[in-house]
């Protein structure tokens, strides 16, 4: 294993963060690059991803001692030092960054603009050959941002370490939730048997979300010039970003880590960056659910303030026109039920049981695209 320290620009005089990364395995050359990228916790307040990277670190270290690797394999296992040090009266703040109210996990840098035009007489008729030259011209992209703010400076650190992998995975969790994924639309079928291994109850498919999220940077690059310069030079799908969220915000155990990084590390024997022994793949248990548009997913808000008393837990399914609680007024004393008006899974709620206008209380995930624009959460 070899460490990598990212220093970051100071943001006030006095102070001095960075992050590290972990290397493992040997790096590729050229179009036979293989590369995996694992993050931890950007959202610095989702702890469960950190603790799940420990146990990744300990199983890579033996496996590269073992000489398994066949690519190479970066984990980061403390993404956001800055959101991680954001705390208000003794509650952690670390879904928005603090000096500009920004979400930590929006905001990245959209190179697909920018390559459409740089690569017009770069590309040839050989897939692999166009796949290196994609990754070449967007580190190239990359490495002329300036970045303007600490933060800015992380973001740009982090899309360059992954922007060349075939396979980004994003470790995040929701507040109180089963286990979910969500990836780009595309790579429906590709993604199942990490779904599969890791016991998926939501599979959420999106092209655009909205906002540049980190993981959609990574990945939006191969579908949108694919479809771009498809008719006259093959682009493959060359990565496979996901953000996988690890449940809720309390789940954090070492027995759910353990499981949940087996599970990684056979996932990636299946996609052949680990190498099996004996050449028997490890198992894939039955599907729990099958991809859903991420246009399909219903945010219930709370029409008004109010003690949130829930019905439904994450897992339920439930029907258009069922309530999942309710929403009871402290001074009134009147209940007001809350309403699905899609039919799937509930497969997240708030965890705090008071609400405000407004309030995104829980989400389901239909079947049915009903909805545009900016698709994610706050």
């Amino acid at each position: 294993m070899r460490i990598e320290y990212h220093p970051l620009p100071s943001s006030s005089s006095g102070t001095e963060r960075q992050f590290q990364s972990l290397h493992f395995g040997h790096a590729g050359v050229g179009p036979h690059i293989r590369k995996v990228y694992i993050q931890a916790s950007l959202h610095a307040d989702e702890i469960p991803g950190m603790l799940v990277a420990q146990h990744l670190r300990s199983r890579l270290e033996t496996l590269e001692g073992e000489g398994r690797l066949a690519a190479e394999i970066i984990l980061v296992p403390v993404t956001n030092p800055i959101g991680l040090a954001q705390v208000l009266q003794g509650s952690p703040f670390g879904r928005f960054d603090m000096a500009t109210g920004i979400n930590f996990n929006r905001g990245y840098r959209n190179l697909v603009p920018q390559l459409k035009r740089v690569l017009v007489d770069k590309l040839c008729n050989d897939a692999q050959e166009n796949v290196s030259t994609i990754r070449n011209e967007a580190r190239m992209l990359l490495a002329d941002w300036q970045p303007a703010s600490e933060t800015d400076a992380l973001k740009k650190t982090l899309q360059t370490l992954s922007i060349d992998a075939d396979l980004v995975l994003d470790l995040h969790c929701d507040s109180e939730s089963v286990l979910h994924l969500y990836t780009g639309t595309p790579l429906a079928d590709r993604i199942m048997p990490l779904g599969r291994l890791l016991g998926a109850e939501a599979i959420l498919l999106a092209t655009e979300s909205g906002d540049d999220p980190f993981d959609e940077t990574c990945g939006r690059i191969w579908w949108e010039l694919a479809e771009h310069f498809g008719q006259q030079y093959p682009v493959p799908l060359a990565c496979m970003p996901v953000t996988v969220e690890l449940r809720g915000q309390a789940d954090v155990t070492h027995a759910l880590a353990g499981q949940d990084a087996e599970q990684l590390i056979a996932f990636l024997m299946h996609t052949g960056h680990i190498e099996t022994e004996n050449a028997v793949l490890p198992p894939l248990p039955a599907a729990l659910c099958q991809p859903t548009p991420l246009e399909g997913v219903e945010p219930l808000l709370a029409t008004q303030p109010g003690i949130m008393v829930f019905s439904k837990k994450p897992g339920d399914i439930v029907q258009a026109g069922e309530p999942i609680g309710e929403l009871v007024d402290p001074a009134s004393g009147e209940a007001t039920p809350v309403v699905a008006t899609v039919s799937g899974k509930l497969f997240a709620r708030m965890a705090h049981r008071y609400a405000q206008r407004g309030t995104t209380l829980a989400k389901i995930a239909g079947a049915v695209a009903y909805r545009s624009g900016k698709l994610l959460s706050m």
